[in-house]
């Protein structure tokens, strides 16, 4: 019994860890770089920056939630999504940025990024990703 107990745990801290990297970071075939580093997309999410080292200009487009946008959030940003809500909100009022795009699924979210000029955004690991290209975090 003390076993499977051991057992239990084991596979839940498993589970749960297997959910640690289950985001994927999409582009344009317009932005030429191939992978990006965290300090970058960073910047680019908090819109400090529009250019990658590369010189792309990019775009950033957020999901409206879910899991995916939970975890690059809390992961790439260092913030809630609250935290991040107030955090544009305060660009906007100050007049030093817009509220960046939002789509409502990982779908719709490489649809746009398919289309989009520049376009940046990030979505499920499991997602169709057709049309788009996949960047590497370094």
């Amino acid at each position: 019994m003390k076993r499977l107990a051991v057992l239990s745990i084991a596979l839940v801290v498993v589970s749960a860890c297997s959910f640690a990297g289950e985001v994927k970071i999409i582009a344009n075939s317009s932005v030429t770089a191939s992978s990006i580093t965290a300090d970058e997309l960073r910047n680019v999410f908090l819109e400090t920056s529009t250019t990658l080292s590369d010189g792309s200009h990019v775009l950033p487009v957020l999901a409206k939630g879910g899991a995916a946008h939970q975890e690059f959030v809390k992961d790439y940003l260092g913030k809630t999504d609250s935290a991040l809500q107030m955090y544009y909100r305060g660009l906007v009022f100050t007049g030093k940025a817009s509220m960046p795009k939002e789509e409502g699924s990982d779908t719709d979210i490489a649809a746009y990024v398919a289309k989009t000029k520049g376009a940046i955004g990030y979505v499920s690991v499991g997602a169709s990703t057709t049309g788009v290209k996949t960047l590497q975090v370094r």
